[in-house]
């Protein structure tokens, strides 16, 4: 066993992407957060932050596996990955970093907060550390399911750690986030530097957990719907309420805190716009279309590509006929979303559509829209979006009762563009198709290079160092799911 891999689910880590020792603010850095600097609670803070967003909006996984999986993008001269044949490299690198540089700073965090009991500020400095590991356990069992949890951080010898049932994951995670809610003082901050995603305001962290309540409930509606209600109705209130409320971390126009795929030094080519998403936003008119995605060069229209196009095939245009993302997209201050305002809405709409007592549904509805046009508006100074814009667009894609799932989802989803992940989950999730039942997304044109998928993965595999360095809680992980493929279906879309 090496030193790499011992350390793996060790405590031993301090901090791999903690973020220098001498400034305060973020805007002051000018360290490489790749290397470690100083063990203080602010600074693990920063680099939990910031190591889980660089791998949330990195074009290695939200590129090449999220995008792909939500079919935003597709493939350019790399197409395998939107024909479902997942590098194990970006894969493992998923796994091991959430775990063993985000996840450990934040546990190194509340240790180093629990040995100081009664000093200031420390119930809330815990708080958010704990938020902030619901959030990233919540990504973990929603891509692979059965995840290490209970056992993660039990000791600094335990590198096999058993795999928890996520669905029992969930529940820990809402009783975590309950918690919190009601151990925070927001007459308080919590951190004075270091929190980049919200300055250490600790009314907003409270919001964030309501609404991180909510995103774990409405994902699990199907399997456990009595929970679900109970779990809305108690936090919808009090969830986040504006586009001037959501959870981001602001990146910065100078290295090393740039957003982490950007063309700012250099163009990107790896990955076009989509038809499914071109097409479908032009038939209705969509006042996002011109940020999300940009015009081909060669016809000075936007153009999306077939999904899961290969490059070998002879039928495919110059990439220069085809739209890549959007400028903003691909900005170097483009922030990294964790939850916005536009979720929450459309998360109340179904909750509303399903029968729950949280308010009109169409009002929830026309809410996500607006949040998400004006949100886009606002980050790109979008002079051209008006508020008869956005109406004019309401009534091209109103709010139908009878076909709430697919309404609802199709917008979801155009609002949590580029924060593939989410979009994944949810497509999985809600399997929704256009608005009167069209379907929306197709099967990789050049076809699936994996045997277990048609359409879409629901899950990612484990990776594949697991199989040798924690071998029986492996086993037996698979043996829970059902099999370790992307085909095997997690336990909230078994119905």
């Amino acid at each position: 066993m090496t030193i790499k891999h011992f350390l793996k689910y060790s405590g031993a880590i301090l901090a791999l992407v903690c973020l220098i020792a001498s400034c305060r603010k973020f805007d002051d850095m000018a360290h490489d957060p790749t290397k470690p600097t100083t063990a203080d609670p602010k600074y693990l803070l920063t680099g939990a932050q910031k190591s889980a967003m660089d791998l949330m909006y990195s074009g290695l996984q939200n590129g090449f596996i999220a995008m792909n999986y939500a079919q935003y993008w597709t493939g350019n001269s790399r197409t395998n990955d939107s024909q479902f044949n997942l590098d194990e490299g970006n894969n493992t690198a998923l796994w091991n970093n959430l775990y063993r540089i985000s996840l450990h700073n934040l546990e190194d965090i509340i240790k180093q907060l629990q040995s100081k009991p009664g000093e200031a500020n420390t119930a809330n400095q815990i708080a958010v550390a704990r938020i902030t590991e619901a959030w990233i356990y919540q990504i973990l069992a929603d891509a692979y399911g059965n995840i290490p949890y209970t056992q993660t951080f039990e000791s600094a010898t335990n590198i096999t750690p058993k795999y928890d049932d996520a669905a029992t994951v969930y529940k820990a995670l809402i009783d975590t986030l309950e918690k919190q809610i009601t151990v925070m003082n927001d007459a308080e901050i919590s951190f004075d530097a270091g929190d980049v995603i919200y300055g250490g305001d600790v009314a907003k962290w409270k919001k964030l957990a309501h609404s991180l309540i909510l995103r774990l409930s409405i994902r699990m509606v199907n399997a456990s719907p009595d929970l679900a209600k109970q779990k809305i109705e108690a936090h919808y209130k009090d969830a986040i309420s504006s586009n001037a409320e959501g959870a981001q971390f602001q990146y910065l126009d100078a290295a090393p805190n740039k957003f982490p795929y950007n063309e700012s030094e250099r163009p990107i080519i790896d990955f076009s716009v989509t038809e499914t998403l071109v097409n479908y936003m032009k038939s209705v008119n969509d006042p996002r279309l011109p940020i999300y995605a940009r015009p081909a060069k060669n016809t000075d229209t936007i153009k999306g590509m077939p999904y899961g196009w290969a490059a070998s095939d002879t039928n495919r245009l110059a990439l220069d006929f085809y739209s890549y993302p959007g400028r903003q997209i691909y900005s170097a201050t483009m922030p990294g979303i964790l939850m916005g305002y536009p979720e929450v809405e459309f998360i109340l709409a179904e909750a509303a559509a399903r029968g729950m007592q949280v308010g009109d549904a169409a009002t929830h509805y026309e809410n996500g829209v607006r949040a998400s046009i004006n949100y886009w508006k606002d980050l790109t100074k979008n002079a051209d979006i008006t508020d008869q814009t956005i109406s004019d667009y309401l009534k091209i894609v109103p709010y139908v009762a009878g076909d709430w799932k697919n309404v609802i989802g199709t917008q979801k989803w155009l609002a949590l563009y580029p924060q593939g992940f989410q979009a994944w989950f949810e497509r999985t999730r809600l399997n929704f198709s256009k608005p009167g039942g069209q379907p929306l997304f197709i099967a990789p044109v050049s076809g699936s290079l994996d045997p277990s998928v048609k359409m879409v993965p629901y899950r990612l595999t484990y990776p594949q160092s697991e199989q040798t360095q924690n071998k029986a809680s492996y086993e037996q992980a698979v043996s829970a799911l059902g099999g370790d493929t992307k085909g095997t279906k997690l336990w909230y879309n078994k119905f």
